[in-house]
């Protein structure tokens, strides 16, 4: 009766990675009792081969008086997320380090956990759910569980042990085992409950930038370049600060090659899907042709790798950088593999074109905004380049042309997902391969 009545859920949820291909299978993995009138499931679902796991709060309805109607799974149950009078075992068993059945609740070493704080669910997240206990943690689930440590757990973990200042204190986090292998469900960090999200912030400016009668973007009221010059030297800290707690290592000439040519292939595959792309391809190809004959070889260390302004926050006193699992979507073993600094400093680059565009969309005064679009875009990012350099971040040259080529790439990648989910920001990745910008 319950696996029938996950079956018809499951597939309504934002973060189930199968929408659109039917459920050949699904069956409880591990059902474990937290507490009377709460289990913790994991769900295994097949679909054409294919398998993924999920989890699950579940609560037995009873005297919830219909309070949890929006999170209903069916006759006799909702998810439990949703209710603050359970959620507080997960802060309790992780404060008490606790072992219930094959998942383990852990807290840092040296911190202590307030169990007194109700919680609430977080918006309405892709493949996670937030829970926000008070204004102090914010504890994440991952729905799809894959197995291994997440990257975010290991980076932030390794780097308040390190002293690191540009992060959200962890706080705990839950794991078991799956084929074999520790995994994460769950981690608790320090709930940013006064910080303003950076994507907003730039956007914010751009638009004083646009409705200013100031001809310049550094005279306008909204000028964003110094928030630039500081998120650039707290983007060098970290990366130093990676430095510091992983191990680091160099890409020799012939890996270096390999990666040109994987950037080459996936050129290729990205003007088969827009072929727009292919009078543009020339740009590209000398930006990579430039790495092959100038780069013999390249530093590498773990990075964030999935770095934009939607993933920094300024608190009252400084920028701190969220969400290091990676790019979503790539394997595990990738999102934790070394790479170059260099592929974050491009990834913030890109997003300050995003920033500084994506409001001429549908603007019916986009063609006179566009220079200041342009102009906008150059400052910050000649501001965080220039706050990345000053602290302590390699722009050498040589970095230089490595950075261009990196550019490229994620621009790349960026047409083909904007003509895949969104049409109408096409136009904002196509400029990043025309002059002038």
């Amino acid at each position: 009766m319950l696996t029938e009545l996950l079956s018809g859920w499951i597939t309504h949820q934002r973060w189930f990675a199968g929408k659109g291909r039917p459920i050949d299978e699904l069956h409880v993995e591990s059902d474990i009792e937290l507490r009377p009138g709460l289990r913790h499931l994991i769900i295994s679902v097949r679909q054409a081969g294919e398998r993924d796991r999920y989890q699950l709060l579940l609560g037995a309805e009873g005297e919830t008086d219909g309070r949890f109607s929006h999170a209903r799974i069916g006759e006799g149950y909702y998810d439990a997320l949703y209710d603050p009078d359970l959620t507080g075992t997960l802060l309790e068993a992780m404060a008490d380090d606790r072992d219930l059945g094959p998942l383990r609740f852990r807290h840092l070493e040296g911190v202590e956990i307030d169990t007194s704080l109700r919680s609430l669910v977080l918006g309405a997240e892709q493949s996670n759910t937030s829970l926000v206990y008070g204004e102090t943690y914010i504890c994440k689930l991952f729905r799809r569980l894959i197995p291994g440590v997440n990257p975010e757990l290991e980076i932030v973990t390794a780097l308040a042990r390190h002293g690191a200042g540009h992060i959200a204190q962890p706080y705990g986090w839950i794991e078991t085992d799956l084929d074999g292998e520790p995994t994460t469900l769950a981690m608790t960090q320090e709930f940013l409950a006064t910080a303003n999200d950076g994507w907003a912030l730039a956007l914010t400016s751009v638009r004083d930038l646009y409705a200013s009668l100031e001809p310049s973007a550094s005279d306008a009221g909204g000028d964003f370049s110094s928030e630039s010059y500081r998120l650039g030297v707290a983007t060098a800290e970290v990366h130093r600060e990676l430095a510091a707690a992983f191990p680091t290592g160099v890409m020799e000439s012939q890996d270096v090659k390999q990666m040109v040519e994987d950037q080459r292939r996936r050129l290729a595959q990205a003007i088969t899907e827009v072929p727009d792309l292919v009078e543009h391809a020339r740009v590209v190809e000398d930006a990579y042709q430039r790495v092959a004959d100038v780069v013999s070889e390249i530093p590498v260390q773990r990075v964030h790798g999935d770095y934009h302004l939607g993933q920094v926050m300024r608190t009252t006193t400084d920028w701190v950088v969220l969400d290091f699992e990676g790019e979503p979507g790539q394997p595990l073993a990738e999102r934790r593999a070394l790479s170059s600094p260099l592929r974050d400093v491009a990834g913030m680059l890109r997003s300050f074109d995003y920033a500084a565009r994506h409001l001429l969309a549908d603007n019916p005064d986009a063609g006179s905004l566009r220079p200041r679009a342009v102009e906008w875009a150059e400052l910050n990012r000649s501001s965080f380049l220039a706050g990345y350099s000053a602290g302590g971040g390699s722009l050498r040259a040589e970095d230089a042309v490595l950075l261009r080529a990196l550019e490229m790439s994620k621009a790349v990648y960026e047409v083909t997902y904007e003509a895949r989910n969104r049409p109408a920001w096409l136009p904002i990745p196509m400029a990043a391969f025309q002059a002038g910008r």
